[in-house]
């Protein structure tokens, strides 16, 4: 299998197969311009200044700058065309992997993490870019000189060949030690950064629990160990990276000596001219900074390679949610939902989350889920928009199983306000215009009237084109979850579903809402999942959910008379009096 690296570049190079040739072609001119240099240069010497022919000169002069006009024009139009051709590279790997991402269910985005998901597509694009980059204006010219050089060399002089051979054995053994200790330092330096992405992300998120419970001091030392392991992976590397450079000197400077020591014997002899002694030198120069670019590509490779392989693992991993073949795109019914003997179990676990779950919703009813702490509420709610698929039985909305339903069709009928509701960034307006982005403002108003949200938008600076910062963070809980409803109301679906989505609400806001909602959507199919008793107990149809099972089915009233597990819970919010009324 062809490595991760090579795939990446095949994947995404192809497109721009036309150009690469273009800066191959470029770069070929511009480097066979280059060995040229160094022979008319020795003619210069040789035949024109040792015999004082002032013509010789000023022609061969003349050859030599044109020759070296040559050269920079199509050195710099191979820069030119070789940077657009890796910032293009780099724009359509980043979007394919920002696609990818987009198709992943909770569980691909949960095994990968957002701190790993955003460096893959931000710091390791970046260097397989960077990669790129430098293969376009200068590695694909090293081996072309590298070559070039040894032949013209030897055309020189052939007795100081061996030089040649040896400057590059040693170059290339030094070089080959030093990067056999860089690439582990690589691959450590990438998880580093993955982790003090995690920890940084955290300690924003969380910054208001860091500060109420004063935990500042510990938060700064896991800062500062997170960064202290990635600081000294990096200076491992630099250290390395720095002996590199005065290697490929010394080998350089060493081997001009080495060919000015033995070159004047040569003269001395009589086999070899002044001007081709010069010429030889500078062919050896050639030789070896093209060996020392090559160094340079050595050097980014592994961790080019490192960062594709990460690229490649986002790229080849399909989602656990798969799109039907043969899609649904339409259907008769409307706000329909039947779940048929439902279960679920998460990868890697012992025993499932939901099992033997079956119940109907139909439009115009409420159906609520209740239950504790870890009962599979949420899990169960994410199995209608497929958020995961369910491992065993048939979860069917407006009468198709979902999982033949066309994705776009089946996100279209619902709208859901999930248990930590999120804002982007953006105004009031473009966050509500999520749910229907041709929405008018007379539209977004009455959605925040009925949400409850409309006072506090009037009275924020700009009212819907008041700012909004990422994740609603300049907004408060109750705030951000009522945002989050309106936002689902613009939307107009035919299922509406509350994932404890009034949690964070006073009691008096919640039961105004309430009564508003039943009204605005009294013809909707309505699934809200809540943690209060008074938030669920006018449903139709009440879900009693425990250990995965539903244990009780009902209204309120039949519940809190024949089941026990429902009767606990009101007991344990409301006393007997609330309960009986």
């Amino acid at each position: 299998m062809k490595h991760p690296l090579n795939r990446l570049l095949v994947r995404h190079l192809s497109p721009y197969s036309g150009h690469l040739l273009g800066v191959v072609a470029l770069q070929f001119a511009a480097t066979i311009a280059s060995l040229f240099l160094p022979t008319l240069n020795a003619a210069i010497i040789d035949d024109g200044v040792a015999k004082g022919d002032t013509p010789f000169i000023w022609s061969h002069g003349a050859i030599m700058l044109g020759v070296s006009l040559v050269q920079v024009v199509c050195q710099i139009s191979a820069v030119l065309l070789g940077s657009m051709v890796a910032m293009r590279f780099g724009r359509d790997t980043r979007a394919a992997i920002f696609s990818r991402v987009l198709s992943f269910s909770s569980r691909e985005v949960n095994r990968f993490g957002a701190p790993s998901l955003i460096t893959r597509n931000t710091n390791d694009v970046q260097q397989v870019q960077m990669l790129v980059l430098m293969t376009c204006i200068m590695i694909l010219g090293a081996p072309i000189t590298m070559v070039g050089g040894v032949v013209m060399a030897l055309r020189s002089d052939w007795h100081m060949s061996w030089l040649i051979v040896a400057a590059v054995v040693v170059l290339g053994v030094s070089i080959g030690l030093l990067v056999s200790r860089m690439v582990p330092l690589f691959q450590s330096m990438q998880k580093r950064i993955d982790v003090l992405n995690r920890v940084l992300r955290e300690q924003i998120s969380g910054i208001r629990v860091v500060r109420a419970f004063v935990r500042e001091p510990y938060e700064a030392e896991r800062f500062a160990a997170a960064n202290g392991d990635l600081t000294g992976t990096a200076l491992a590397v630099g250290r390395l990276m720095a002996s590199m450079f005065p290697v490929v000197m010394l080998i350089l400077n060493v081997s001009s000596v080495a060919v000015l020591w033995f070159g004047a014997y040569q003269i001395d002899a009589g086999h070899i001219q002044v001007g081709q002694l010069t010429a030889f030198l500078q062919y050896l120069m050639q030789i070896l900074m093209s060996g020392m670019m090559a160094v340079m590509m050595i050097v980014m490779v592994p961790r080019a390679a490192v960062c594709a392989d990460r690229i490649m693992e986002v790229l080849d991993t399909e989602s656990s949610v798969v799109p039907p073949a043969e899609p649904v795109r339409t259907v008769t019914s409307h706000g329909t939902v039947a779940l048929t003997g439902v279960g679920f179990t998460y990868p890697g676990a012992d025993s499932p989350v939901l099992q033997d779950i079956s119940f109907t919703m139909a439009p115009g009813r409420t159906t609520a889920i209740i239950g504790s702490t870890g009962s599979g509420k949420t899990t169960l709610v994410s199995l209608l928009p497929r958020l995961h698929d369910a491992t065993e039985g048939t979860v069917e909305v407006d009468g198709v199983d979902v999982r033949r339903l066309e994705p776009e069709l089946l996100w279209s009928r619902i709208g859901l306000v999930p248990q930590k509701p999120y804002l982007f960034t953006g105004t009031v307006a473009s966050n509500l215009r999520y749910g229907n982005p041709d929405a008018t403002d007379a539209e977004l108003w009455h959605a925040l009237e009925v949400a409850q949200a409309r006072d506090f938008v009037e009275a924020m600076p700009g009212g819907l084109d008041a700012p909004i910062a990422q994740g609603g963070t300049n907004v408060s809980g109750g705030q951000r979850q009522r945002l989050s409803i309106a936002r689902a109301l613009v939307r107009q679906p035919d299922l509406y579903i509350f994932d404890d989505s009034f949690s964070a609400l006073d009691v008096a806001t919640d039961a105004r809402l309430r009564a508003a909602l039943a009204r605005e959507i009294a013809d909707e199919a309505v699934l809200i999942v809540g943690q209060r008793v008074s938030t669920i107990a006018g449903a139709d149809q009440i879900l009693v959910l425990e250990d995965g099972r539903i244990v009780g089915r009902g209204t309120h009233q039949e519940l809190l008379a024949d089941n026990p597990t429902y009767r606990e819970i009101v007991e344990s919010q409301m006393s007997a009096e609330e309960a009986a009324a």
